[in-house]
């Protein structure tokens, strides 16, 4: 169907005062023609964005790399290497400035000036100062024109607790500031009174986040109590000075969150009253006329109005690409036609219920805000009830026509430093040279009845509509979306399937032979590493007579299931997914509780072996078909078989995802496979066996053996019917294995394959033109995610010397506000380590860092559960133990260097080979770290753990590993045998005819 807005009762109106303002606003409509000789170098920047795709991404990446350059040398090499791209076609100009050879050079250096001036020139029409005396300025010069404003504070990426306290300080601070300078303004009636009321003349803008720098979903009741802790003292502050405050809204994620902490905090007794206070709708958000009406019934009862401030949004290509990574439906209209008329509908809806909201209508497209005024004319809506907002340096003209018609309105004006800007200017950049941009397409031109037309949307079905970003992948294969926390009938799931989950500690898990649980002579318990107290299950450890017992029963189950069709075998494995799929709250929790990962982690785990199940279905469906290579007379079949027996020796780690991949894999090839798993995480392996038994494994075909590594594992290896081992775990006993393996029993007719995944010394390279606040929080998670429990994580960060003391500084502080506490809880960050003897490996290895390096921080723990709390030591030697060893916990080495290409060759030092990072913004430093870095998962500017199926195939190289990458196109070869059938089809002179009839 097609919607549009209601067009009988205002359209006519609409077009009336809409007219009326486009013509006040197109004085100056030539832009690209008469005035482009006459341009200055930040509007040419603009006009050649706006014109040349290819140009505008690059563009773009160099302003959000330049404040981290810190030298007109640098700012040259950059803009060499953003622009000199072949496959960037320059304006003439541009081409003819970047044409120096060296960036040493003076014309290097005049092309840096020139487009570093161009740039700030650029941000300072987007950004209304860099500090308090520059915005007061900028303010001031507003309310000449009798136009009000919001002040917003630029850096609200808060990651450390520090910054979060000094967020709040600051505010206090603007606030006061604000309101001296305030007594000495003049008064303006069309901004300061309404009705005769007067309005107060100072407003602030403030971003919830920013107030606590664990600020998540997931722990909303504790998000909550930190966050409302500063905005009572925020809002108290406010009323003392007569200031104004309005909340802003921020990606999709924090909006349910946000809008539940401001409606309880605006119902207490002290803060009930207050009218001066707002909160923010955006229009590109499918759920956002829903919220609208919500807030509406909310302040009717609260019995005191609100200002509701509508816009459409900035975050949009942040939310579609997000949503497309983690197979979320699309929270934001893909279309903008849809978002204008959701807009329209929403003005319509507030100005309808003045009595309890007051509407602020942010755009700067002039029929939206025409639109408004029609309806409140005809409403005749009190002038209190309304104003009209744009974002300071993008609707100039439209706020003065506005103005000049005598309405009232607000100018957001974000002031700050640069650097924290910049993501701002970026996002106002995006918006305005868009091609769907109102403010673009009034400057190319357009026709005013397209420019004014109402908007219409053709929903189709209903169905959510893709991402805009095709796919990219050679498969189609989709993966499993991770659960989203922001939804609270999810964290509601999650809490049940927790109370479930303890109702069943206790109960005994014994081995699975030949499809039936057996009894065993030795039994023990797996307790929660958060509180060893609690006994999770207890488990019956098979004993090598046993294991023989699994061995002959695996080997007879051999000829039936090598010979079952494989879309039998990959229907069980997609049913077992489809199993997990249903069972995944409780799945997490068991995670959660028997081997300590935080909830979000067990959850993407359970992701990853739902992924694992269908991939490898689908990638043996696809080995399956085998290669013809036929000539005339002659078929040559390439085909596989499976090989025999599996032994799968799984790692407590990835207790589920893990186990899952290794024998899923297996199975779907036709191997009779036997899981022993790590004794600390045997009652997952237990879900496990149960999932595949109600899948429908046949008897002997998978079999569940728990059992002692030293006598059972090693009974299993060396066994001469044994024709696979497929391990993960610690480089020792990965060599053992590979060593006793080589070794030829008798009667063993054939050489065993190993796939073993031996663990990391993984390290992230922070550069020089990194985005700081991005590598922070990704060397913070990367490092301390399951208390580095991960073979992927980050135990080593290179640091180039120019930012060295600043990035420790801020890694430091974002470690300290980290939550440490029991997994279970939603708030932790950082939970136990698996057991006693990990804890007291793990401090021997703070020893033996203390003797080589400098303790940057230590923090404490709890002692009622396993727990290690967060180390970092710096300027430690890249040759130091604690720089070389796989410590496999929560401790990091921060290491100088004194450029990028020793960083390298530091990270490189190394026996393993596993996954690595950079934070980097300079081309040609990532280009090199994709050719030289020695890895098997390069990430770059992003976290090096949590690899996705058949996305990023996991697996590395030297003694990090043998085999291939888990997840990925080759792995399922590693558990076939190929062979080539050929057949001479000639039969006395003469042979088939391939299409003959």
């Amino acid at each position: 169907m097609v919607l549009q807005v209601q067009t009988s009762t205002y359209e006519a109106r609409t077009q009336e005062i809409a007219r009326q303002l486009l013509a006040a606003t197109q004085e100056n409509r030539n832009f690209f023609s008469a005035l482009r000789d006459q341009m200055r170098w930040d509007d040419k920047l603009l006009a050649w964005a706006m014109s040349n795709p290819g140009l505008r991404v690059q563009l773009f990446r160099f302003i959000d790399t330049l404040p981290a350059l810190r030298s007109k040398p640098e700012i040259a090499a950059h803009l060499q290497e953003y622009l000199g791209d072949e496959s960037v076609e320059l304006p003439a100009a541009l081409k003819g400035m970047l044409n120096f050879a060296n960036p040493d050079s003076m014309p290097g250096q005049v092309a840096a000036t020139t487009v570093a001036t161009a740039v700030e020139t650029l941000a300072h029409k987007y950004i209304a100062g860099e500090n308090i005396k520059q915005a007061l300025k900028t303010i001031e010069r507003l309310r000449k024109e009798k136009m009000a404003f919001t002040v917003d504070l630029l850096g609200e990426a808060v990651i450390t607790e520090a910054e979060a306290q000094s967020y709040l300080e600051r505010y206090l601070d603007l606030m006061q500031q604000l309101q001296e300078a305030s007594k000495n303004w003049t008064g303006v009636p069309l901004i300061d009174e309404a009705d005769g009321e007067a309005l107060p003349k100072v407003q602030v803008s403030v971003k919830l986040t920013a107030f606590y720098s664990q600020f998540d979903p997931l722990d909303a009741k504790g998000s909550e109590e930190r966050v409302s802790s500063r905005i009572r003292t925020l809002l108290r502050r406010a009323q003392e000075l007569g200031v104004a405050v309005h909340f802003d809204m921020e990606q999709y994620a924090y909006k349910d969150i946000t809008f539940s902490i401001l409606k309880k905090l605006l119902m207490e007794e002290e803060f009930r009253t207050r009218t001066d206070i707002g909160m923010t709708i955006q229009a590109y958000l499918r759920d956002s006329e829903q919220d609208a009406r919500e807030l509406i019934n909310w302040a009717n009862q609260r019995g005191y109005p609100i200002t509701i401030r509508l816009v459409k949004g900035a975050y949009w290509d942040q939310e579609t690409i997000k949503a497309a990574q983690k197979h979320w439906p699309q929270p934001v209209y893909n279309d903008k036609a849809a978002t204008d008329v959701n807009f329209e509908k929403i003005t319509q809806l507030l100005l309808e219920n003045h009595p309890y909201v007051y509407s602020a209508i942010g755009s700067h497209n002039v029929r939206s805000q025409a639109h408004a005024i029609a309806i409140a004319e005809t409403l005749k809506v009190p002038n209190r009830c309304f104003e009209m907002q744009v974002l300071y340096g993008m609707g100039d003209k439209l706020a003065k026509a506005l103005v000049d018609q005598g309405y009232r309105v607000r100018v957001y004006c974000p002031y700050g430093e640069l650097l924290p800007g910049m993501a701002y200017l970026i996002r106002r950049l995006l918006e305005n040279t868009a091609n769907s941009s109102f403010l673009r397409q009034n400057l190319e031109n357009r026709p005013v009845e397209e420019l004014l037309a109402p908007p219409t949307w053709e929903q189709g079905d209903g169905k959510v509509s893709p991402s805009p970003t095709p796919p990219r992948a050679p498969s189609p294969f989709s993966g499993a979306a991770d659960t989203d926390y922001a939804e609270e009938e999810a964290r509601k799931k999650s809490q049940q399937a927790f109370q479930n989950v303890r109702q069943q500690f206790g109960k005994t898990y014994l081995p699975l032979i030949h499809g039936e649980y057996v009894q065993t002579q030795e039994i023990i318990d797996s307790l929660n590493p958060s509180n060893f107290s609690e006994v999770i299950g207890k488990v019956g450890l098979i004993s090598v007579e046993q294991a023989q017992q699994a061995m002959q029963a695996a080997k007879a189950a051999f000829p039936s299931w090598r010979k079952t069709p494989v879309t039998q075998r990959a229907g069980i494995l997609r049913k077992a997914a489809n199993l997990m799929e249903q069972r995944r709250a409780e799945l997490s929790a068991w995670i959660v509780l028997e081997v300590g990962k935080p909830v979000r982690e067990a959850d993407a785990e359970v992701s990853e072996a739902i992924d694992f199940c269908r991939y490898y279905a689908e990638e043996m469906e696809r080995l399956d078909k085998g290669y013809n290579y036929d000539v005339s007379g002659e078929t040559n079949r390439y085909i596989y078989q499976p090989r025999g027996i599996a032994v799968v020796i799984s790692p407590w780690n990835f207790p589920l995802a893990i186990a899952t991949g290794m024998t899923v894999a297996a199975l779907v090839a036709g191997n009779c496979t036997l899981l022993k798993p790590a004794e600390t995480s045997s009652v997952i392996a237990a879900k496990l066996t149960e999932i595949l038994v109600e899948a429908g494994i046949p008897k002997g075909v998978f079999q569940y053996v728990p059992g002692k590594g030293s006598q059972v594992g090693a009974y299993l290896v060396s066994h001469p019917d044994t024709h696979m081992i497929v391990f993960t775990g610690s480089q020792e006993v990965g060599c053992k294995i590979y060593a006793e393996a080589a070794t030829l029993k008798p009667l063993q007719r054939h050489m065993k394959r190993v796939i073993a995944e031996m663990g990391g010394k993984n390290t992230i390279i922070v550069d020089e033109s990194a985005d700081l606040d991005q590598a922070v929080v990704g060397v913070v998670q990367s490092a301390f995610g399951y208390s580095g429990q991960k073979c992927s994580a980050c135990s080593r960060v290179v640091v180039v010397e120019p930012i060295y003391d600043t990035f420790v500084q801020r890694f430091v502080e974002a470690t300290k506000s980290l939550n440490i506490g029991a997994a279970e809880l939603p708030s932790t960050t950082v939970g136990p380590v698996i057991d006693a003897n990990a804890r007291d490996r793990i401090r021997e290895y703070i020893e033996k860092g203390k003797a080589e390096a400098k303790v940057a921080l230590e923090l404490p723990a709890p002692d009622n559960g396993y727990f290690i709390g967060p180390v970092i030591f710096k300027d430690v030697s890249p040759n130091a133990i604690i720089a070389q060893q796989e410590i496999f916990g929560p401790v990091v080495a921060v290491i100088k260097a004194k450029n990028f290409q020793q960083a390298l060759s530091i990270a490189n030092d190394t026996n393993y080979a596993l996954t690595g990072g950079l934070y980097s913004r300079t081309p040609s430093h990532i280009q090199k770290a994709q050719e030289e870095f020695e890895v098997g998962n390069l990430y770059i500017n992003r976290t090096i753990t949590g690899a996705i199926v058949a996305r990023q195939p996991f697996g590395g190289f030297k003694l990090s590993g043998v085999g291939s990458k888990a997840g990925g196109p080759d792995y399922l070869l590693q558990f076939l045998e190929p062979r080539t059938v050929t057949e001479n089809i000639q039969r006395q002179g003469f042979a088939p005819i391939e299409g003959a009839e």
